[in-house]
């Protein structure tokens, strides 16, 4: 095993066979036709430091891949092809919209690479290069990171595509708080992820067209490609469906809220004459009606049953009464819930 500083993560020479080797990294890169790979800390001073003293790498280029905030692209830098690329944070405990950066710069036989975080999908292929059967070349080394990446965003939003399901199903039983915060937070993981697969998918796509690149490996990037495509739609699909649930959500919280403040409002309307009419009668003065009369009392609290039950038959003839259910009982009742959930997965 190679003796090589904590910022150096990587340092393979491949064989063009699919296998590799462990090498030392001196102060400066081994010259030979054999293709290196390097891949370091950018967040370490002296990687920063030993980039610009590479004779075989231009200072623009060292600059690149010591970036520290970078959006996907791809690029003609130095005299190389430089790409920024982002993967899914599939590390215990972590957001995967939290997305990892990675840089790389390729000339000729080298590839010089840059991440803090390691890439799952970068350990594979060490991994696979150490056993034999890794990419033969540069060119392929960069189609398998592109493959790998973008596979590995698939399952991400598959599980925001079920989220989405979990919250519309959640809808037809109980639109409550919980609910709410659920479909917020998938709105903002897809706008999260959103904003690095889309120029992801236009840096992949100015990579097809690289000459660099060997046929078969500009082909695997144009299948990433798609992939990532129909990745972004189908992200674009669940974000818009979040927020029609939201809305409904909002809509049948807001009618529950509207028919309490109505049915106090009847309540007030059935007992402001009757609260009138009780204090007049409590004053404490000289010649009040019944003052005298033992069945006085039993006369009024008729009397205000009968003005109750003449107000409640008023409101009814003005029908205050069976039009104003509850939103979410009449969307249930008429199957509104069960049509916008039928909608919301067709899509």
């Amino acid at each position: 095993m190679a003796d090589n500083p904590a910022w150096v993560k990587l340092a393979l020479r491949l064989d063009g066979a699919g296998g590799a080797t462990e090498f030392t990294l001196g102060e400066q890169l081994p010259e030979g036709k054999q293709t290196l790979w390097v891949n370091l800390d950018y967040t370490a001073e002296a990687a920063h430091d030993w980039l610009l003293a590479q004779a075989r790498v231009p200072e623009s280029a060292a600059e690149a891949l010591s970036t520290p905030d970078t959006r996907p692209r791809a690029a003609e830098v130095g005299g190389g092809l430089l790409v920024y690329l982002r993967g899914v944070n599939l590390y215990p405990d972590a957001r995967p919209e939290d997305m990892i950066a990675i840089r790389l710069w390729i000339k000729d036989n080298l590839i010089i690479s840059t991440q803090k975080r390691q890439l799952f999908t970068v350990s594979e292929i060490s991994d696979s290069l150490l056993k034999g059967d890794g990419p033969r070349s540069a060119s392929q080394l960069l189609a398998w990171l592109t493959d790998g990446l973008t596979w590995r965003m698939e399952d991400v939003i598959e599980r925001i595509e079920d989220l989405v399901g979990d919250c519309s199903d959640a809808l037809e039983q109980k639109p409550d708080r919980a609910l709410t915060h659920a479909i917020s937070s998938v709105r903002r993981r897809s706008i999260a992820l959103r904003r690095y697969l889309a120029p992801q998918r236009e840096a992949i796509n100015r990579l097809q067209g690289d000459a660099r690149l060997d046929r078969d490996d500009a082909e695997l990037i144009r299948e990433a490609g798609d992939r990532l495509q129909r990745l972004v739609e189908d992200l674009d699909a669940a974000r818009d469906q979040a927020t029609l649930l939201q809305e409904e959500v909002f809509s049948v919280q807001n009618e529950a809220i509207n028919d309490r403040m109505y049915l106090l409002a009847i309540i007030s309307a059935i007992f402001l004459p009757l609260g009138f009419l009780t204090g007049l009668f409590g004053i404490n003065i000289g010649g009040m009606p019944g003052v005298e009369d033992p069945d006085a009392f039993w006369w009024f609290v008729g009397f205000l049953g009968v003005i109750s039950v003449l107000l409640l038959l008023w409101m009814m003839r003005l029908r205050w009464f069976g039009d104003r259910a509850s939103k979410a009982v009449r969307l249930g009742r008429l199957g509104v819930l069960t049509k916008t959930n039928w909608l919301l997965r067709k899509k």
